[in-house]
């Protein structure tokens, strides 16, 4: 019954606007009281969290934030990579400030955060001063100079973005990422295949990207899934591969992780596809030119 209204408000053009009305009765949040946060700062109106988390559950957005934070943490340590060694960081789909908050226990480094909603931005930037805030639009570019962040994360933002965006997308965080530069994102894969019908999951099987409602791009109705053949293949080509883990996004659903390495602008492009025995390792290096490692230095 759910999955048939669906269908009729899409065909009617309705789908965006119901499903805004839901997040506006979501956020009127009736009984809600405002909480103190554990860091010190404002936390966001109920309305403002609703975009982000889908419910105007204070308690839940700052635990959220904290589990995220920490499978981002754990992801680049079990790397090899620290990081309180970052000297700049971006939030690349900051929202309301859900994960930025959690860094300035954790690194010194200087932080910034972009997001689609001018509002959430604009929140960021009056309560949370540790950080510096803008706007993007949905298409590809953003203000930022050529190799001006050491790592980049996009947590649940490709989950939300239509397939002809993704690619120029990840081209551009590539240009704001510095040679060895690191970025860390998100998708939704294997641990969602039962919200696809059956010919979406015989689209994801074959290894093919799953978009519903790319007319709603940047909101929570648009709702992207990814195979990791898909993200290997198309997403990390111009990137070096680090690392995944599976269903290891704690805060963010359960869905995958993936770190990539921008290469060193002196060595040629390559992609690794996996790091255990029997895995294929392929580079376009050129004859005699050995690939360098794609561990990252200490």
């Amino acid at each position: 019954m759910r999955v048939r209204l669906k269908t009729i408000l899409r065909s009617l053009g309705l789908a965006l606007v119901v499903f805004r009305m839901r997040e506006w009765w979501r956020g009127l949040a009736r009984g809600w009281r405002r909480t103190p946060s554990p860091d010190g700062f404002p936390l966001p109106p109920p309305n403002f969290i609703v975009l982000v988390t889908g419910s105007a559950d204070t308690a839940w957005y700052t635990e959220g934030g904290r589990l995220a934070a920490g499978s981002l943490c754990d992801l680049l340590r079990a790397a090899g990579i620290s990081p309180r060694d970052f000297r700049s960081i971006l939030d690349f789909g900051c929202g309301c400030g859900r994960v930025i908050r959690q860094w300035p226990a954790v690194t010194s480094a200087a932080l910034y955060g972009t997001d689609c909603n001018p509002k959430l931005v604009a929140w960021c930037s009056r309560h949370l001063p540790y950080a510096k805030f803008q706007s993007n639009t949905l298409e590809p570019r953003l203000d930022y100079a050529d190799g001006m962040f050491e790592f980049a994360y996009a947590l649940s933002v490709f989950t939300h973005t239509p397939e002809h965006l993704q690619q120029p997308w990840m081209t551009e965080l590539r240009r704001i990422l510095r040679p060895g530069g690191y970025l860390l994102i998100t998708t939704q894969g294997n641990e969602f295949l039962s919200k696809l019908d059956q010919g979406e999951r015989d689209r994801y099987r074959q290894g093919g990207m799953v978009v519903r409602y790319g007319e709603a791009a940047g909101t929570n109705l648009c709702s992207v899934y990814h195979p990791e053949a898909y993200v290997r293949t198309r997403l990390a080509e111009t990137f070096t591969w680090i690392m995944s883990r599976p269903q290891g996004a704690a805060g963010n659903g359960r869905q995958d992780m993936y770190l990539f390495r921008k290469p060193n602008e002196d060595s040629a492009m390559r992609w690794e596809y996996g790091s255990g025995p029997g895995r294929q390792r392929r580079s376009s290096a050129p004859t005699g030119h050995r690939p360098r490692s794609p561990r990252p230095r200490r």
